[in-house]
């Protein structure tokens, strides 16, 4: 790979595969590095109902199949593997990856970001079978059901509160005994009458692997060290999510929180100066929607503008 490709896409989420179809179309050939996590979020989430043009839903990994099999056929190149460092300086940009160096004249970085979990083996056995991270997502699956909801701040609380749209009760978990959420939002909460808002309480087990679906939280109080079960049958998570942008820092504006900053949608800069040929696309860039639609539809916008741009400079 020592040849200067035209574009490198890094990351193979919804975001990446749509920058892919349409920069291989345009007969650019990208190369896409799938990262350390190939298919981003989706390819550890079950049914997707929301995404148009499947009426019935279709499941996580099969819909990231699909968009890479589109990419693919034609003309995108895949390589397992992930960015180790990057020279945004120099023309073309340089990459030191996993599978060697890379020059390329256009990066689209559509690395995603990661959801913050607890880290217990039970709740990642049961991710996808009644744990999430997403209640935009997966909140219309819990109908009528009550589930717990793991956090502090302002996500924990939209978490909350979008889910007493379907959940018949909500119980908010919080390790600590005051919550960090802004006021307006803790009011929110506390005045909702299907919100249960619990402190100093951290959960030890997700109960339900065997069965394959959330039957319960083994909780432990933080002061007390008395133990209790929590019959519910969801549990989400609203502790934030790490966008991967890391590698970046000191080369392109990041947000407090470390997310990549655009202008325009998805033109990267530093010190508030467009960065030429370096776009961001998905939720590496985007703390708000955090939807497969929306990562799909800025990474439709980088790919053109990395058209665009390569026009523009005589390739």
């Amino acid at each position: 790979m020592s040849e200067t490709r035209d574009t490198v896409i890094l990351g193979s989420g919804c975001s990446g595969l749509t920058a892919a179809i349409y920069t291989a179309r345009a007969g650019l050939k990208p190369l896409v590095l799938e990262g350390h996590e190939p298919g981003g979020q989706l390819s550890i989430t079950t049914l997707v109902e929301n995404f148009p043009g499947w009426p019935d839903g279709i499941q996580g990994p099969e819909l990231i199949d699909n968009m890479k099999k589109q990419a693919a056929r034609f003309g995108a190149e895949f390589k397992l593997g992930h960015l180790h460092a990057v020279d945004l300086n120099v023309h073309p940009i340089k990459l030191e990856t996993s599978v060697g160096e890379i020059r390329t004249r256009t990066l689209i970085i559509a690395s995603g970001a990661s959801a913050r979990w607890l880290g217990l083996p039970s709740e990642q056995a049961l991710i996808g079978h009644g744990v999430s991270s997403c209640a935009t997502c997966d909140g219309f699956f819990f109908r009528d059901k009550s589930i717990a909801v793991v956090g502090g701040g302002d996500s924990a609380m939209e978490e909350a509160l979008f889910l007493t749209r379907f959940a018949s009760k909500v119980t908010l978990l919080h390790r600590r005994d005051a919550f960090r959420a802004s006021k307006i939002m803790l009011d929110r909460a506390i005045a909702h009458p299907n919100i249960e808002l619990r402190t100093n309480c951290v959960v030890d087990e997700v109960l339900g692997v065997e069965e394959k679906s959330v039957k319960g939280l083994a909780l432990r109080d933080t002061k007390t060290g008395e133990k209790s079960t929590l019959p519910v049958e969801g549990l989400f998570l609203g502790i934030g999510h790490e966008p991967n942008a890391k590698m970046f820092s000191g080369q392109l504006d990041l947000d407090d929180d470390g997310y990549i900053k655009t202008r325009d949608n998805v033109f990267t800069t530093f010190h508030g100066q467009v960065v030429n040929g370096v776009f961001a696309c998905g939720d590496v860039q985007d703390r708000r929607y955090r939807q497969a639609i929306t990562a799909a539809g800025t990474g439709c916008m980088a790919a053109l503008e990395v058209e665009k741009y390569l026009e523009e400079h005589g390739h």
